[in-house]
């Protein structure tokens, strides 16, 4: 996946797997999707005209849908860059099942704190910057976005074109007093690995304690057909260092895929092998989630 182009026509962006395989790995009572979004319906929540691409609908009842398919009881909506910065079509999900689905915004610097306010009341609790889709934050943004929502509790999350764009933001994450999210791994491909200069920053992020490792989209760094074998070392070495700190997302409904478009189903069955230990899955599909979004605990929940 690129940045977009100033000036280009949106591309046009296929739509998931519409037929999810039941997994043969059962989640955890508590799992949570951590890394999802909700597109339109067009006709309610308008496209941004800023926006790179153009996504089919993929809406709440979808979500709901799917996640019934694949045993997920929780999900975090990060708002999907085709809506730009107008938040609305994320909100309106988050308001149809508050105890089950957080947010994550994309905002400029700058807003009024009722306006955050409100978004937090409603289920926010983070917000993306991104050089990979247009129309939204940018890093330039981080020092200002961690100061203004920092009262709020909420975190920040870094949605990389490339991974050496991580050696050049690390100094700016090493001053914030927020937690941060890497999206995607780093995006640190597997052909850049374990000894790469981007990994390795990686890892001296996750010793202060505020940086969250997000598992998801992981298929479009792999050079190797599912189940994508040659993630496993970097995927390895993050859970060892941190199990703390270790988020799993599908990235459905998968916008701008530029592999075969996976099957969620798929994707969940890949959990095992990523987390063999049976604590570590607790951690990162159930804990971790609950104690980084603000998700009730399990028997408060029930």
């Amino acid at each position: 996946m690129s940045a977009h182009t100033p000036g280009a026509a949106p591309k046009p962006c296929p739509g998931p797997d519409r037929h999810p395989k039941r997994p043969a790995f059962v989640m955890p009572r508590g799992a949570c999707d951590t890394h999802v979004h909700v597109f339109g319906p067009q006709v309610e929540f308008p496209f941004s005209e800023q926006r790179s691409y153009t996504p089919e609908d993929c809406t709440y009842d979808d979500l709901m849908q799917l996640h019934e398919t694949l045993g997920i009881d929780r999900a975090v909506i990060v708002h999907g860059g085709a809506h730009g910065t107008d938040n609305s079509a994320t909100l309106a999900a988050l308001d149809l099942n508050p105890r089950r689905l957080r947010g994550v915004a994309v905002i400029p610097s700058g807003l009024p704190q009722q306006a955050l306010e409100d978004m937090h009341l409603r289920g926010m609790r983070g917000c993306r910057m991104s050089t990979v889709v247009s129309g939204g934050a940018s890093f330039a943004h981080l020092a200002g976005l961690a100061d203004e929502t920092f009262d709020l509790g909420w975190h920040l999350v870094l949605h990389f074109n490339k991974a050496s764009e991580l050696v050049d933001v690390a100094p700016q994450l090493m001053q914030v007093r927020s937690p941060f999210v890497l999206d995607h791994l780093a995006r640190i491909s597997a052909a850049e690995g374990v000894d790469s200069e981007p990994f390795q920053t990686l890892l001296r992020l996750l010793d202060t304690d505020r940086c969250w490792i997000k598992l998801a989209s992981l298929y479009r760094l792999s050079a190797e057909p599912y189940p994508h074998r040659d993630m496993l070392p970097m995927i390895a070495c993050v859970v060892e260092a941190r199990p703390d700190r270790i988020l799993w997302g599908s990235n459905w409904p998968h916008p701008i895929c530029p592999v075969a478009m996976p099957n969620d189903g798929d994707l969940v069955d890949l959990i095992p092998l990523w987390l063999p230990d049976p604590k570590a899955q607790q951690l990162a599909l159930v804990d971790n989630p609950a104690s980084l979004y603000g998700f009730e605990s399990i028997g408060q929940a029930s």
